[in-house]
């Protein structure tokens, strides 16, 4: 039997050369190529530290797409960490740069015309942490089910967030901060001019991510940059809205912690803070999205109350113990995660509902078979992510069990369905009436059974 040609694509960039992704077991019900490390912008190197990212130089040939690209420079995670071993635990060694702007692609249908839905997934990690390649975010099990799944990296920390009036400076819209927003941004741009050459449709873009990801999808509904660029929403136990920090800073209130934070290496303009090793920067400083002047003109709050927001479809959900990993002693774990993501979600269904656009919710309540040696945490923050996207065989060490499987199965194919559609229902499930708000709705349970009940706003409010 002659060996199948590897996948190959032409972009707008140049040609592309893939490979069939045959990942851990189970196997695919499809074959599914993948084509990882496309650059989508270039790299954000030397002056161009601290801009918008620029367009990626086109190559000549075919450019070799087997590899990931590095992931963002960032500090280790505490390795004894439930979040370090869900979502870190990788296996392959972490490889970083300043040099991180790529994207990779999972497609079972490589081949232009084909129209197929596509799903952008947007990782989480505090805006500190994590990359578009990690083992939890692959995208093979999803794309098996009929979608183009595409996977990003951002700027992180400072390198990612970094406000200052010397960058602002520099700017023509005397903006500062949130390059790794425009990086995401950039992507999605990237996406939708070139998927249609690897299998997908421009036209059915859905953006989907988790914790700081869903809250990155959120400022982007309020921007409008984007707002031509993707046509429904997922966003997971994160929100822009109503965050227990309160609402986005402003320029001049960013850019003076930009300020003491260059002091502090004796930087005084963009010059210095240039020469100075990202390493040291992104593990001396941790910044987030702000009111930058030109991708965010206003807080994202203010765009919600006023119901301006990319009035797309919206599916958002919860897991129901999302404090336990963050609640320090003394605190309750409930009052905690209802501040920090029950109650910001909640704000970011009732306000889009309030608009008038299509919205559900969920309910994460399984609690997840964690690996000897790991603190009981309940169904704590992230732990949705392997069964969202159909992803228990990227932890192979993980006593999973049929329990697990089936919810695994029922829940990436209903996000399957809502990337398809529009709308996470299909016939043979159980239903699931949307959003009603705003104290209770009826909303999707995903625990030991999948059911249809009544979800109601959290007794702590954000």
């Amino acid at each position: 039997m002659s060996r199948r040609p590897p996948p190959r694509a032409r972009t707008r960039g140049g040609r592309l050369v893939g490979e069939w992704d045959r990942g851990p077991t189970p196997r695919p019900r499809v074959p599914v190529a993948a084509f990882r490390g496309i650059p989508f912008a270039a790299p954000p190197v030397g002056d161009l530290r601290w801009r918008p990212p620029r367009p990626a130089e086109p190559w000549d040939g075919e450019r070799r797409a087997t590899d990931f690209g590095p992931a963002p420079l960032q500090p280790q995670p505490p390795a004894d960490s439930v979040m370090y071993r869900a979502n870190f635990a990788d296996r392959r060694a972490l490889v970083m740069s300043e040099d991180c702007l790529y994207l990779n692609v999972w497609t079972p249908e490589p081949t232009p015309g084909s129209g197929l839905p596509v799903m952008v997934w947007v990782h989480g990690g505090g805006n500190r942490y994590g990359h578009g390649s990690q083992d939890i975010h692959d995208g093979r099990a999803m794309a098996a089910r009929g979608l183009v799944v595409v996977t990003l990296n951002h700027r992180l920390g400072a390198l990612g967030f970094l406000a200052h009036p010397g960058l602002a400076a520099e700017d023509a819209s005397g903006a500062s901060g949130n390059y790794g927003l425009y990086d995401i941004a950039a992507a999605l741009a990237w996406v939708h001019g070139n998927i249609a050459a690897l299998g997908g449709d421009p036209g059915r873009i859905t953006l989907a991510g988790n914790s700081a990801g869903a809250a990155h999808i959120c400022h982007l509904m309020a921007a409008r940059a984007a707002r031509g660029h993707f046509r429904a929403a997922i966003g997971q136990s994160a929100s822009g809205v109503g965050r227990a920090e309160g609402p986005l800073p402003a320029q001049d209130d960013a850019q003076r912690l930009g300020v003491a934070y260059a002091d502090a290496f004796g930087a005084k303009d963009p010059a210095a803070l240039r020469r100075i090793s990202g390493v040291e920067l992104v593990v001396r400083g941790h910044f987030g999205p702000v009111v930058d002047g030109r991708l965010l003109t206003e807080p994202t709050d203010d765009v919600f109350a006023a119901g301006r927001q990319h009035a797309v479809p919206l599916l958002l959900g919860t897991n129901r113990d999302e404090g336990t990993v963050y609640a320090r002693p003394g605190e309750d774990p409930a009052a905690v995660g209802d501040a920090r993501f029950v109650g910001p979600v909640w704000q970011w269904a009732r306000q889009h509902h309030a608009a008038g656009a299509p919205t559900w919710v969920y309910r994460f309540e399984h609690r997840p078979p964690l690996p000897p040696g790991l603190p009981d945490l309940g169904v704590h923050h992230t732990a949705e992510l392997p069964y969202a996207l159909d992803n228990l065989a990227q932890r192979p060490g993980w006593p999973w069990r049929d329990a697990d499987r089936r919810l695994a199965a029922a829940m990436a194919g209903a996000w399957a369905r809502f990337v398809a559609s529009g709308d996470p229902a299909g016939p043979g499930e159980p239903p699931w009436p949307r959003f009603s708000g705003p104290g209770t709705t009826r909303a999707m349970v995903f625990g030991d059974t999948v059911h249809e009940d009544a979800l109601t706003a959290p007794a702590h409010p954000s």
